[in-house]
Order: structure tokens, then C-alpha cells, then sequence
């Protein structure tokens, strides 16, 4: 197995925990790891895997860290811009970038102007600035490898795709959340605890708050869109409750070939920073007979309105992704402060939707300004 050396960005995060298990396993080397605050367990991070450089983006929790880590000799950097600097830091062939939102944009960006290859777990980079990401990725000669379970098993079942074009459609399966079945009306008042009981997987809040409005379904048609070449009419959406088909491929010959697994993160990982080698993995063997039954429904666009605002702003193209998904980071978490319902996260991002302006070509400070506009849309 060749040595890889990593910079971890979103360390103290589920990704990033689960990443740092798979570098464990694998005995690779981690060169820098970020965070936003969380002082105490990048601290313990850091002291066991002894990285060059640590960043927060907190100035105060940075400030505390550097005290801590003192007698280390380890660097610590704050705000975006250290994060930004361990994204390129020059000793990591490889950034794994696990932040949530928004803010994994800029560090993608400069990973990828450094040379860095990238395993993706980040699916706003893609969402708010997909052209100008993949333009860029071309012009450095960058791969990026999907660490989302969706994506890399799309990623995984085009490994035996002909030369020829022969995909026919992408089948990219849901969980349907803790609300599949339920109507509009009975979701008026759920709570933020009734919707971060997520049935199948252990993600941080803001990820299942999107998995319960299934708007992380329309973030991943979207970066599937960008990744993959296709259109988004090339996507199928598809409720699979069990979580294990993560995701299918189906070709011309109507041939359909999925990638199955239980539902744990360092699957995708772990095949993100071998690829294309396969080696064992600390996850549990999936037993089918186990299992005993797989199933699949169609979702239920009108209760959960996000997935066609994501497929109509994708069509669209320009910042329309971009807009919509920072109204939901924005409604998302004024939910989950209490300010307002479940079912107005959904109309908030339609909103905003709806008075984006066009752009045909747009630049990082375009993205931000959009960013900005669309929160300040939902928060009056």
C-alpha cells in the first residue's frame, strides 16, 4: 500500500472522525487537521497524530489551542485563511475536505490551485460553484474523488463503464429521512428533535435536518450533475429505506449495476483515498440473508418540495444552486434555533429561488455575494 500523507479539513466533524479511523487503519500520515472551534478534541487529534499544521477558524479557540498544543512545535493558524493555508500545505498529496456549508468552497479552491487531489465530502463546493470548481480542476490537472456513500458508489459502478457512451441514467438512492410517509400536514409541527432522528445514518445536525427535508437528496442531484456530466433529467431519485444500495448505474442495454454495503462512512472514505486499490476495511461484512428484504417507493415531491428547487435550479444553471443552498443553510439552522418551522425551510429556499438574478459566468467573489444575498433574503 503506497503511504499517503493528508490534510483533513473538518477534523472534529463525523466525517472527519470517521476519515481519521480510516487513516488509523491504513497508517497514513495526517499533515494538518481544521476545525471551526472545537478546541478539546482537535487537541487530542493533534497529540496523536502530530500534524505540522492545526487551524481554527475561531480566533479565540485557535488562540486557546495554540496555548494547549505549546509544547508540541505544531503550528496553529485561524480563520479561513489558515484553513485555506493547511489546504495547500506542500507535504499532503491528498485534502480531504469534510467541512459543512458554504465554507468548504474557498479551501476546496485552493487545494486545488495547489496541486492537491481532493476527496470530496464537501457537497456545497460543488453546489455553489460547480463551474468555477471543475473549470478549475481541469486547469490544475486536479481528480476529484466522491467521499459522500451516494456518489462514490456511482463512482464505484462507472469503473466497468464501456468507452463508448453507454449510461443511460444514474438511480441515486434516499433514506428517506425520519418523515418518509408522512404528509404536510402532519410534518407542521415536528420538532428539531423529531427530525434529527435519522433512521439509518450518525451525521452532525445541519446534515440531517437536510436528510429529513430531503434537501440533501437535491444537493447531491446537483454535485452528482457536476461530477458525473450528465443532465439533471439523466437522475433518477429513488426511496431506499434499508440504506444499503447507496446507488446505481443503468446503461443503455438497461443493464442496472449498484453498489451495496452497510450503512458506514469509511466504506466511501477509505475507497476515496485508495483508489483505484481496494483493501480491507474495518467495516462489518454485509450479510443479504441478514438483511432479508430490500425496498424502493418513489419519493413524495409535493410534501418534500426541496428536491424539485434543487433539480430546477441546476437546470437553470448560473448561481441558481448557489442561492438555494445557502437559503437552506440559512433556514436550516433558524429551524433548528427554534425561529421557524419545519415545512418553512422548504418555502424559504423557493423564495429565494424565485428572485435570484441570472449569471451566465460567475467568479468566487460572485458566489460569496449570492451567498450573502440569499441569507439575507431568509432572514427577513
Amino acid at each position: 500500500m503506497t503511504t499517503k500523507s493528508l490534510s483533513i479539513l473538518g477534523s472534529t466533524g463525523s466525517i472527519g472522525k470517521q476519515s481519521l479511523d480510516v487513516c488509523r487503519k491504513c497508517g497514513y500520515s495526517v499533515k494538518a487537521l481544521t476545525a471551526f472551534s472545537s478546541v478539546n478534541e482537535i487537541e487530542k487529534q493533534a497529540r496523536e497524530f502530530k500534524p505540522e499544521k492545526v487551524a481554527l477558524v475561531d480566533e479565540k479557540a485557535a488562540s486557546d489551542l495554540k496555548q494547549r498544543l505549546s509544547d508540541t512545535g505544531i503550528k496553529v493558524l485561524s480563520g479561513i485563511d489558515g484553513v485555506c493555508e493547511c489546504a495547500q500545505l506542500e507535504s499532503a498529496d491528498t485534502v480531504l475536505n469534510s467541512i459543512v456549508g458554504m465554507a468548504g468552497l474557498k479551501p476546496t479552491l485552493s487545494a486545488i490551485r495547489a496541486g492537491k487531489k481532493i476527496a470530496l465530502a464537501n457537497k456545497e463546493t460543488l453546489v455553489a460553484g460547480g463551474q468555477l470548481v471543475m473549470n478549475e480542476a481541469k486547469k490544475y490537472g486536479v481528480d476529484i474523488l466522491p467521499v459522500d456513500s451516494e456518489h462514490s458508489a456511482i463512482f464505484q459502478c462507472l469503473q466497468g463503464k464501456p468507452a463508448n457512451k453507454a449510461l443511460k441514467k444514474i438511480i441515486l438512492t434516499a433514506s428517506g429521512g425520519p418523515f418518509f410517509s408522512k404528509t404536510a400536514d402532519e410534518l407542521k409541527n415536528v420538532t428539531v428533535e423529531n427530525a434529527l432522528k435519522h433512521p439509518n445514518w450518525s451525521m452532525g445536525a445541519k446534515i440531517t435536518i437536510d436528510s429529513a427535508t430531503m434537501m440533501n437528496k437535491g444537493l447531491e442531484l446537483i454535485e452528482a450533475v457536476w461530477l458525473f456530466s450528465v443532465r439533471p433529467q439523466d437522475i433518477d431519485i429513488v426511496i431506499h429505506r434499508e440504506s444499503i444500495v447507496h446507488s446505481a448505474v443503468e446503461y443503455d442495454d438497461n443493464s442496472v449495476i449498484a453498489q451495496l454495503g452497510l450503512p458506514d462512512m469509511r466504506i466511501p472514505i477509505q475507497y476515496a483515498l485508495t483508489y483505484p486499490e481496494r483493501f480491507e476495511s474495518p467495516v462489518e461484512e454485509l450479510s443479504l440473508s441478514k438483511i432479508g428484504k430490500l425496498t424502493f417507493f418513489e419519493p413524495d415531491y409535493d410534501t418534500f418540495k426541496c428536491i424539485n428547487i434543487c433539480k430546477n435550479a441546476i437546470t437553470k444553471g448560473g448561481l441558481f444552486t448557489a442561492a438555494v443552498n445557502s437559503a437552506n443553510e440559512q433556514a436550516n439552522l433558524m429551524f433548528r434555533q427554534g425561529k421557524i418551522g419545519f415545512l418553512d425551510i422548504a418555502e424559504k429556499v423557493q423564495e429565494v429561488f424565485e428572485c435570484t438574478p441570472y449569471y451566465d459566468e460567475y467568479t468566487f467573489e460572485d458566489v460569496m455575494e449570492i451567498d450573502k444575498f440569499a441569507r439575507e433574503s431568509v432572514m427577513r
